[in-house]
């Protein structure tokens, strides 16, 4: 008879910083477990600035992307309010089609330099969500290039065209956490703002109402369930995991 290893205990995440930008494919992306975390730090002084490459506006079947766009940025907006972050950026890249490559590299380049952050946030960028679940496209192509533009921002010979730009090299970020990956190691508490996160995914109303009643029927049980998951490996009632890459 053979045993399942048991998964190894989550590392807490340092929380010695200051500045951090969250850069995603979508609206809702942060709200599937980072946003909590994200309201403990905003709790905490810290300030966080949200971009997204997209504004989701393919997203919703049963709405045209021309309608959808501004349902979806106002639903970020308010989402990113709940949880003490007060600017959302969108990049307006086409939802759904997004490639890796220069061109995404170059701007979330561009996005490092403006904000200098100390810390990258971003979402889950391997190819599953553990087990046989695939991941979007979008997410995939947003991941990797937030991770080789954090590299980039730091090079001030890389994407010549920032520096005329007034864009100044910036290699003060310390690492990238991507949210939610099957190969996390770290994770942060996140029980006292449970709830906060919880509301902030209810506020992407419009699309939880999309996806229909068989994939989200209650968001926060859907939460629960990954928190408890997680806070089981740290210690804690909840929390929420990072894949942790180091960059300085």
């Amino acid at each position: 008879m053979t045993t399942e290893p048991r998964p190894e205990p989550y590392e807490a995440l340092p929380e010695d910083w200051e500045r951090a930008v969250a850069i995603v494919a979508h609206p809702d992306d942060l709200e599937y477990g980072a946003a909590a975390a994200i309201a403990r730090w905003t709790r905490q002084g810290k300030h966080i600035t949200y971009v997204m490459v997209t504004s989701g506006e393919a997203g919703i079947d049963g709405l045209d992307p021309d309608e959808c766009r501004p349902l979806r940025e106002a639903e970020q907006i308010e989402s990113a309010r709940i949880v003490g972050v007060d600017t959302v950026e969108f990049l307006g890249y086409p939802d759904g089609v997004l490639e890796y490559g220069l061109p995404l590299r170059r701007d979330l380049s561009r996005v490092v330099r403006r904000h200098r952050p100390e810390i990258v946030i971003t979402g889950n960028f391997r190819d599953t969500w553990g087990g046989v679940m695939l991941n979007q496209a979008d997410h995939i192509a947003v991941g990797r290039a937030v991770v080789d533009a954090v590299r980039d921002a730091g090079n001030r010979w890389v994407f010549r065209e920032l520096l005329a730009e007034g864009h100044e090299p910036w290699g003060g970020a310390r690492a990238v956490w991507a949210a939610g990956s099957p190969q996390a190691r770290h994770a942060v508490d996140t029980t006292e703002d449970f709830a906060l996160g919880v509301a902030s995914l209810e506020a992407h109303a419009a699309y939880l109402a999309g996806l229909g009643q068989g994939q989200m029927a209650n968001a926060g049980e859907f939460l629960e369930g990954m928190g408890r998951a997680a806070g089981a490996l740290l210690g804690t009632r909840f929390a929420a995991s990072f894949e942790v890459f180091p960059m300085a």
